[in-house]
């Protein structure tokens, strides 16, 4: 079994999520993050993404009330625009057409939320790919958690020892090496500006078409 990651590492959702990020700051009468921020950002789920945007920084709370305004603008600026603007990495089709000409079962496991996951997989057309998809909001934990990872291998009924993940953050990593799932990256995803080198996955790809020469 596969298991692979979505944002960061299928898609370049960045675009889409900046877009309303800075729509919904506009609403609240806070200035643009612009897109290089949101980049840096994400990869914890959209309400830490919300809360980053509002204190403009990695860490912090933002006041209670701005927060409980902020979030449902997003989702509803989210819902129209979930595909608008995003795209697939290069080299993501031959790499799932690869895996699965040679037979591997696939997933993905994202900290997504489910009502934006799946339109953004049917649109980008990648539903077919994929026997299982975990999002964010399947399990009470997110990724670096073990259990979306370990939720799919036990709906799939594959042993972890017997599965690889594909991602693109030290998120990932910690959540395969916890499973006791392999752990390939990507070069070109969302790790909030560090090199992904240092959390030392299995290997580093800058393509998914490399898969043919490590798989």
């Amino acid at each position: 079994m596969v298991l692979i990651d979505i944002d960061g590492t299928l898609v370049d959702s960045v675009p889409d999520l900046a877009y309303c990020i800075d729509a919904m700051l506009g609403q609240l009468a806070i200035p643009d993050r612009g897109e290089v921020a949101v980049r840096r950002w994400v990869g914890n789920g959209i309400e830490r993404l919300v809360k980053r945007a509002l204190v403009n920084a990695d860490e912090g709370e933002p006041d209670e009330s701005l927060y409980n305004r902020a979030l449902p603008i997003f989702k509803s600026l989210y819902a129209h625009n979930t595909s608008t603007r995003s795209r697939l990495y290069t080299g993501v089709l031959h790499g799932l057409e690869y895996l699965r000409s040679r037979g591997y079962r696939m997933g993905c496991v994202t900290n997504k939320a489910a009502e934006f996951t799946h339109p953004l997989l049917r649109d980008l057309g990648l539903t077919q790919y994929f026997e299982e998809t975990v999002c964010g909001d399947d399990t009470p934990k997110l990724k670096p958690d073990p259990l979306p990872l370990l939720f799919a291998a036990q709906n799939m009924q594959v042993d972890p020892l017997q599965s690889l993940m594909i991602g693109d953050s030290s998120n990932d990593v910690r959540a395969a090496r916890a499973a006791g799932f392999q752990i390939i990256c990507t070069s070109y995803g969302y790790n909030h500006g560090e090199d992904i080198h240092r959390y030392g996955p299995d290997a580093v790809i800058d393509s998914m078409t490399e898969l043919e020469m490590l798989i």
